[in-house]
């Protein structure tokens, strides 16, 4: 169930899938995100954050600098790139574990690996940009596929995502990313409802029998406010610890959070109960 993956990047960065469940901590540097936009849109508060997430336990780091929350205003990628200046490259050079860029265009993941990110985040799963596959093969990254679409209808809703991961594998490996370096996210709360979302957390375990490392990324998303009564984003944490768990029991490696120290502790728990380490 459990997936094995050791990566080695060029500037001593170390990554290995094992034995525990990994977390990847959130760098907003949007002035607009759902949780936290604003709070580390410059690069002095997003160089303190992205310290306090590796002090808290952060294993990977994601820095993103363009909303895509639902109603999301979009940004030119001359605007991405600038805010990617502006951001992740201060990042990059404090940070003592792998850094993520999460991104759906190629051109800026061209910048942001040229730089010396280590892993590619794209929301629409290489299908937005022709060329983004292209690029996670020219830097031979880890690259997250998250499963994506436009609208809410589904015959049946994993058989479906199935189709979408399998397309884009296909495309990846077409363009010469190594299976290895492939990722997957089941994409929670991007193209599904709030019972789609609950029900793909329910079956989890259909996506992660296969070969490649499973992402899940609930953190503080609406179906978890729903459940607690409309509970406000900053206080969901609680609920995406339970998500995350629920996760962990069907076989996830990995979990995006925004409350790195919550995670870490909880996690480390149920990673000893759960693998009987």
């Amino acid at each position: 169930m459990f997936k094995y993956r050791k990566y080695n990047w060029q500037d001593g960065k170390q990554l290995e899938l094992k034995d525990r469940t990994l977390i990847m901590g959130i760098l907003n540097g949007t002035p607009d995100s759902f949780s936290d936009g604003g709070r580390y849109n410059t690069s002095e508060t997003a160089v303190a954050h992205a310290k306090e997430m590796i002090q808290q336990g952060a294993d990977i780091l994601d820095v993103g600098v363009e909303s895509t929350r639902p109603g999301h205003t979009q940004i030119s990628v001359a605007e991405e790139i600038q805010r990617m200046q502006d951001i992740l490259l201060p990042v990059l050079e404090v940070a003592t574990v792998p850094v993520s860029v999460d991104t759906y265009r190629a051109e800026t993941a061209d910048f942001a690996l040229s730089h010396g990110a280590h892993i590619l985040n794209d929301i629409w799963g290489l299908k937005y940009d022709k060329d983004m596959a292209a690029v996670a093969a020219k830097y031979d990254v880890p690259v997250i596929i998250m499963h994506n679409q436009n609208t809410t209808n589904y015959d049946d809703i994993i058989d479906d995502m199935k189709a979408f991961f399998f397309s884009s594998v296909d495309l990846a490996l077409k363009e010469g990313v190594k299976p290895q370096n492939i990722w997957l996210d089941p994409g929670i709360g991007f193209g599904k409802d709030y019972a789609q979302n609950v029900e793909v957390i329910q079956r989890l375990g259909e996506i992660t029998v296969y070969e490649y490392p499973v992402l899940l990324a609930p953190s503080r998303k609406r179906f978890i406010g729903t459940i607690l009564n409309d509970l406000p984003a900053q206080e969901r944490d609680e609920g995406t610890v339970a998500t995350c768990i629920t996760g962990m029991i069907q076989g996830v490696d990995m979990v995006r959070v925004h409350n790195v120290e919550m995670h870490k502790r909880a996690i480390t728990v149920a990673d000893v109960l759960l693998r009987g380490e």
